[in-house]
C-alpha cells in the first residue's frame, strides 16, 4: 500500500505549480505586448506623416539621383500652400528607383519626404507586420494560445504581402 501524502504537501505543490504557470503567462504576455508596442512605435515614425496629411505639404518627387541611403530630386507641390523645392530627400528603399515619380508628403521643418497613398501607408506599417509575426511565435510558444497566434501571424503575413504588392 502506498502511503498517502499529507494534504498540506499536495496543496503547496499545487500552489507552486500555479505560481509558476502564472509567472510564465505574465512574463510571456508582457514580452508579446512589448513586441507589439515596439512595432507600433517603429511604424508610427513615418506612418503619422502618411496617414495624417491634413495641413501637410503634399506633392511629387522625381528621383534624380541616389546615394547609399538616400535618394533626392525636385519637389513639385500638389497641395495648396506647398512650395516647390529644387531638392528633397527620400529614404532609399527597394521601392524607390531613379527616374521614377512618387507622390510624397513633406516632413514638417525639413527637406525630407515620405511616400504617400496606399503604397506609402502599407510600407510605413511594415515594422508592425514583422512585430506581429514575432509576437505570434511568443504567443504560440510561451502562452500556448495557438489560435490567437495564427491570427497574429496571418495578420502580419497579410500586411507584409499587401505592402510588397502595393510597392
Amino acid at each position: 500500500m502506498i502511503p498517502a501524502m499529507p494534504a498540506t504537501a499536495l496543496t503547496s505543490r499545487q500552489a507552486s505549480v500555479a505560481a509558476l504557470r502564472f509567472g510564465r503567462l505574465a512574463s510571456m504576455g508582457a514580452v508579446a505586448v512589448l513586441i507589439l508596442i515596439a512595432g507600433v512605435w517603429a511604424s508610427w515614425g513615418s506612418a503619422q506623416y502618411v496617414m495624417l496629411t491634413k495641413g501637410r505639404e503634399r506633392g511629387t518627387i522625381e528621383v534624380a539621383r541616389c546615394a547609399q541611403d538616400v535618394c533626392s530630386g525636385p519637389y513639385t507641390p500638389l497641395s495648396h500652400g506647398s512650395q516647390a523645392r529644387g531638392r528633397v530627400d527620400i529614404e532609399k528603399t527597394v521601392a524607390v528607383r531613379k527616374g521614377q515619380t512618387y507622390t510624397v508628403v513633406v516632413k514638417p521643418g525639413s527637406a525630407d519626404v515620405v511616400r504617400s497613398g496606399p503604397a506609402g501607408v502599407l510600407y510605413s506599417w511594415v515594422p508592425m507586420g514583422g512585430a506581429l509575426l514575432l509576437a505570434s511565435v511568443v504567443v504560440a510558444g510561451g502562452l500556448r494560445r495557438t489560435r490567437f497566434a495564427w491570427v497574429l501571424a496571418g495578420s502580419g503575413i497579410a500586411l507584409l504581402t499587401a505592402a510588397f504588392v502595393a510597392i
